[in-house]
């Protein structure tokens, strides 16, 4: 026959003022590393509307063509990089936590 378990227990009022009076880290990445990130997005989005740009001036298509492959450009290359952005700042936040 399984044993019933036990229900958990609340911190005491000791442990509890213990637990808060910890000092706790910032979650944040430091401000560099922030506007660094910020700044690639912004880079990469310019970038892709450029190229996308220039893929609807190739196909001769008319300027709302053009227009489109720009936004289109610059929005995928722009989440592109704020995802690998965000993947580096938690592997840097990681590598802190550690040390």
């Amino acid at each position: 026959m399984p044993r019933a378990s036990r229900p958990p227990t609340s911190p005491t009022g000791s442990e509890f003022t213990a637990a808060m009076n910890t000092p706790r880290r910032p979650a944040l990445p430091s401000k560099r590393a922030r506007l660094l990130a910020f700044s690639g997005i912004v880079v990469a989005g310019v970038c892709g509307a450029l190229a996308g740009y220039a893929f609807g001036d190739i196909q001769g298509d008319s300027s709302t063509m053009s227009a489109f492959w720009a936004l289109a450009g610059g929005v995928v290359a722009a989440v592109g990089v704020a995802i690998v952005s965000t993947l580096i700042l938690r592997a840097m936040d990681e590598w802190n936590q550690q040390n």
